[in-house]
């Protein structure tokens, strides 16, 4: 059987010939494209230069030299086309744009709406680089803005990528928006102690402690009655920066409670009262005064009677005549409980 390779021959010779005849286009389109690259990174750098010069509109420059960028190197990419594909025009190309770009809408819409939160945010310069902010329950530093994501470094280490449509719709807080900011805690004294003196204590306290700034002054206001004393908060002032936060914070605490301890007031530990309702010590007083347990009303008042015989009682009221142990009834054991010369009620 004979083949016949000349057809073949004759496109693989077409190929080779058309591509001899592209290749002036290809190198100009080479050239022209590095061309376009290199004048966009000047220009980016131009415009970052131009902006940065303030610290204000420092961002704001980052993102219009991207922008402009990657507008010179999308337009320079229609220009080389033309020259590599004599046959393309950009009207072509912006025509099927126009068609798709319901299409297109709908698949970049975050992208989208990421892009204008942050050229809104640049323009609005609620925050700028080297802020501390607080976002979406991230805590940190702010590292780069850019034009679909704010980056934050943590105080834990981490780099937390926020879109920016997210940062524009939810509260910030910003932490050094201001030169100072106020830190608080709460210290319960016992309910001995004299509020006013431990005011005096704690405030004596705070103008000692390195860091803690003297206007605006400190306070110690008077909070709450808590479980075991009164709640007492400690109010002061430090430079904004959370560094500074925290290294006052370390010093006031020990600082409040070695002045207190000094000078005898107590800082309780929680307690709780328990309270066994008919086994007050004969001790304890009156019973019918008392305020604690069941009231007795219009009834005789039971005497008082010790733990240990308030504890036979129940094990004779619960054992049976078998010998088998069992839990009896309020009512019986009121019954039982009961006597002749006013005993307790178990």
């Amino acid at each position: 059987m004979n083949f016949d390779i000349g057809p073949a021959w004759e496109k693989i010779h077409s190929i080779i010939n058309g591509a001899i005849a592209m290749l002036p286009n290809l190198i100009l389109a080479l050239m022209v494209f590095t061309f376009a690259f290199m004048l966009s990174r000047w220009l980016k750098r131009l415009v970052i230069g131009f902006y940065g010069k303030s610290a204000r509109h420092q961002n704001l420059g980052i993102v219009l030299g991207r922008l402009i960028q990657w507008l010179v190197l999308s337009f320079m990419l229609l220009v080389t086309l033309s020259i590599v594909l004599p046959s393309f025009h950009a009207s072509d190309l912006i025509q099927i744009l126009g068609i798709s770009g319901v299409a297109i809408g709908f698949a970049f819409r975050d992208i989208l709406q990421n892009f204008l939160a942050g050229i809104l945010l640049l323009l609005a310069q609620p925050f700028k680089l080297g802020d501390e902010i607080a976002v979406s329950g991230y805590d940190g530093v702010v590292q780069e803005i850019q034009a679909r994501a704010t980056l934050i470094k943590t105080y834990d280490g981490y780099l937390v990528v926020i879109p920016n449509a997210t940062i524009y719709t939810q509260s910030v807080k910003i932490f050094n928006a201001y030169d100072v900011r106020r830190t608080a805690i709460d210290i319960g004294i016992g309910y001995g102690d004299d509020v006013d003196e431990a005011r005096r204590l704690m405030l004596e306290a705070l103008s000692e402690v390195e860091g803690v700034l003297s206007e605006p002054p400190a306070s110690v206001v008077a909070k709450e009655f808590g479980d075991s004393g009164v709640t007492l908060r400690a109010r002061w002032w430090t430079k904004s920066r959370r560094a500074d936060m925290v290294r006052a914070r370390d010093r006031v605490i020990p600082a409040l409670r070695r002045k207190l301890g000094e000078n005898g007031i107590d800082i309780p530990y929680p307690t709780h009262q328990i309270l066994f309702h008919d086994q007050t010590e004969e001790s304890d007083g009156d019973r019918a005064r008392q305020r604690e347990g069941w009231p007795a009303g219009q009834r005789s008042t039971p005497r008082p009677r010790s733990i240990a015989q308030s504890i036979l009682r129940v094990a004779e009221t619960v054992t049976k005549p078998n010998g088998n142990a069992s839990v009896a009834s309020p009512a019986a054991t009121g019954r039982a409980g009961s006597s002749k010369n006013g005993g307790d009620k178990l």
